[in-house]
């Protein structure tokens, strides 16, 4: 169970406006196909508010697992037979950070986004949570838990662009308290595509590029069935015709 509807603080109050009106076209041009059936994946981008101000929960994968290690994303994973998004995305927070989900109230869902390359869609639920949590960091698939700040998420000087061996070059941001963590990928372009969608977004230098480090690019076929983080290296994979096509 999730909370029921409460008074929400302005920004947040933006937030779920916001993730009512943005549409599929607002965050990429990949769109779940007409006829087919994709598998499908769910995560939580939950918003809180700490010392630092509103700010965004993410994780950081296992730098021992096979696949992907390093990798930062929203928490999230495969739906399982029976389940809706919202259930799988709360069911993966929980597994993955130990949060109670009957602590976060549901602000909307994001228009289901496509990835070719793996052919998931993947639903984005969008949620906030004002209360004090136990954090319980899962070790085999969880390296940290990161609270990042909207307020350095939007910092310029934390913005750049992230270049695939493949030559494809997407949105990213240095976070972490010493910057040296890379949030690149699927991830990433949700968050730049909703925060520009909120009128969120400040200036940054576009020509400021790094390379993805090779620690990153270690792709596990077996487990992209499961793996949602498996999502954001098979898009880099298969680089997209424009930079404009962030996800």
């Amino acid at each position: 169970m999730t909370r029921a509807a409460e008074r929400l603080p302005a920004w947040v109050e933006q937030v779920r406006v916001g993730a009512s009106t943005i549409t599929g076209a607002d965050l990429s041009r990949w769109q779940p196909p007409a006829g087919q059936q994709p598998r499908q994946g769910a995560v939580l981008m939950l918003f809180g508010e700490g010392p630092a101000g509103p700010d965004l929960v993410l994780t950081e994968r296992a730098h021992h697992m096979r696949s992907h290690p390093g990798q930062v994303s929203f928490p999230g994973g495969r739906i399982d037979a029976g389940e809706t998004a919202l259930q799988a995305a709360l069911r993966e927070a929980h597994e993955e950070t130990g949060i109670d989900p009957s602590t976060v109230t549901v602000l909307g869902e994001l228009p289901d986004l496509w990835l070719p390359p793996s052919n998931y869609s993947v639903t984005t639920v969008v949620g906030w949570s004002g209360a004090e949590h136990d954090w319980v960091v899962n070790a085999d698939e969880v390296h940290a838990i990161w609270r990042t700040p909207v307020a350095e998420l939007t910092d310029p000087e934390h913005r750049t662009g992230i270049r695939h061996p493949s030559g494809w070059v997407g949105p990213g941001f240095m976070i972490g308290a010493r910057k040296d963590v890379v949030l690149w990928g699927f991830t990433a372009g949700v968050i730049d595509r909703f925060f520009a969608h909120l009128g969120w977004t400040r200036p940054w230098e576009k020509g400021r590029v790094r390379d993805l480090p090779s620690h990153m690019l270690r792709p596990d076929p077996d487990r992209a069935d499961h793996d949602l983080r498996a999502i954001d290296q098979a898009s880099a994979a298969n680089p997209f015709p424009s930079d404009k096509d962030l996800l």
